[in-house]
């Protein structure tokens, strides 16, 4: 059986924080074989091309420093500055300059040239994400014939919005040099063939193949969900139920509700705290009787869009609570820490309520972590906004539209309101459907379509 060869922009192997996507591809290295391969993290003076190589638990990683001007342009910059807002709409600020554009394509090409020897005939090789787009096309460049897929997990944007970054037609190009290219929903699936079709003169057939400038790619809809088995069994574990006695205990017999992201602006947080407030506002016989837990960990902190999301949500937090708290209550407790997600899953369960609203989100397993997590005789409600690519599988969910603080008001009044039978209906379908599309079901689906895909012959 072929090897994998899974290249990503940061390598995560062994220990107990793992999310779902990094549990999977572990998994699958052992059973395979092969190299997880990508950035250290770590910052070198001079780049060499020296690799790291460890074993851990089962799984050969290899990692490669970057010196301080590729993480300046390449991560913090393109990939960061540019690439994440644009593909999630926020083209407002998208920060297009020359020189982001130049170290991204420069770290690709010193992360094709590094993991090139480490690649053998038979291997199937798996790129991730968009720090990595122009990668394929650099392995081609230096002789690799294998299949090779790419996967993107965050959205594909519309075609206008696409067109507004200057190297857009270069990037969509260098896609076309892999075999396999998957999105989370057909939306992105979509948005990407509009633009392949409209713009390069490509042609899409009735079996998910493009064909343009000469070039053939499948494309497939694969949307990944998470270990849903064991994500319920963590929910169940000392260290779960401690944290709900904990969360229960502190609301005071309150109901919470709770909120887990990223500290990001395509996470609707701000919207979020002003659809709560107006909940509040309209319905000031239920403000006392709730409490919402937002915790949002940082994130890449040196960009600047960052640091005014944190200031923003501080001063909002700050004015809700003002204006809204009593001597024995707050409506809002914001939390600038991440917790392990033993924790999360005892968190998940002692709220009656996930609040789920970015703006937009490739997929979001917030939501499906939230589900699973839940007490079958009494489970709690999932509200979900229709802009994340859970939506598109989590119809059960109250579905709303994030910008709108009168929709996300009214979900929350509603669930609230809704009966057990009813909450328990709801989460039945949604765990069915956490249970059937989970991350194993993701990962074998995309690596069987990259294993029927034939070596290339020069």
């Amino acid at each position: 059986m072929s090897r994998l060869i899974v290249i990503s922009n940061r390598v995560s192997a062994g220990g107990g924080a793992q999310g779902g996507l990094a549990v999977a591809l572990s998994a699958a290295l052992r059973e395979h074989g092969g190299i997880w391969f990508g950035w250290s993290g770590n910052e070198t003076s001079e780049f060499t091309g020296h690799i790291n190589f460890q074993r851990v638990d089962g799984v050969t990683t290899a990692t490669v420093d970057l010196e301080e001007q590729d993480i300046d342009e390449y991560y913090n910059g393109y990939a960061n500055r540019t690439l994440w807002p644009l593909f999630h709409y926020r083209i407002d600020l998208a920060e297009y300059e020359r020189s982001y554009a130049e170290g991204y394509q420069r770290a690709n090409e010193r992360f094709a040239d590094t993991v090139r020897p480490l690649i053998e005939p038979d291997d199937l090789v798996w790129v991730q994400d968009y720090h990595m787009f122009p990668l394929g096309k650099e392995l081609r460049r230096r002789g690799i014939t294998n299949p090779i897929g790419f996967f993107l997990h965050i959205p594909w944007p519309p075609r206008r919005l696409l067109a507004t970054l200057p190297e857009a037609s270069q990037l969509v190009e260098g896609l076309l040099d892999y075999d396999l290219i998957g999105f989370h929903t057909k939306e992105w699936l979509q948005s990407f063939c509009d633009y392949a079709q409209e713009e390069l003169g490509g042609t899409v057939s009735q079996d998910g193949v493009l064909t343009a400038l000469g070039r053939r790619v499948r494309l497939i809809a694969c949307p990944a969900g998470i270990d849903a088995k064991e994500f319920a069994a963590l929910a169940a574990s000392q260290k779960a139920r401690e944290t709900f006695e904990r969360v229960r205990e502190s609301a005071v017999g309150r109901t919470l509700i709770v909120g887990v992201d990223r500290l990001d602006y395509s996470k609707g947080l701000e919207e979020r705290f002003l659809g709560y407030e107006r909940f509040l506002t309209e319905h000031p016989e239920e403000r006392k009787e709730v409490v919402l837990l937002q915790i949002a960990p940082p994130s890449r902190g040196t960009v600047d869009s960052y640091q005014r999301i944190r200031s923003a949500l501080e001063g909002l937090a700050g004015r809700i609570n003002g204006a809204h708290a009593g001597l024995d209550w707050v409506p809002i407790r914001y939390v600038n820490q991440g917790y392990p997600r033993d924790m999360l899953a005892g968190v998940y369960r002692a709220s009656k309520i996930g609040l789920v609203t970015p703006l937009r989100d490739g997929m979001n397993l917030v939501a499906k972590e939230y589900v699973a997590a839940q007490d079958p005789d009494d489970p709690g409600v999932i509200i979900l906004s229709r802009f994340a690519g859970a939506a598109e599988q989590m119809t059960d969910a109250l579905l709303v539209n994030p910008h709108s603080a009168e929709e996300i008001s009214d979900a929350l009044r509603q669930a609230l309101s809704m009966p057990r039978p009813e909450r328990i209906r709801r989460w039945e379908r949604l765990m069915h459907g956490v249970e059937q599309n989970d991350i194993m079901w993701w990962l074998q689906r995309f690596t069987d379509a990259l294993r029927q895909i034939p070596a290339s012959v020069d």
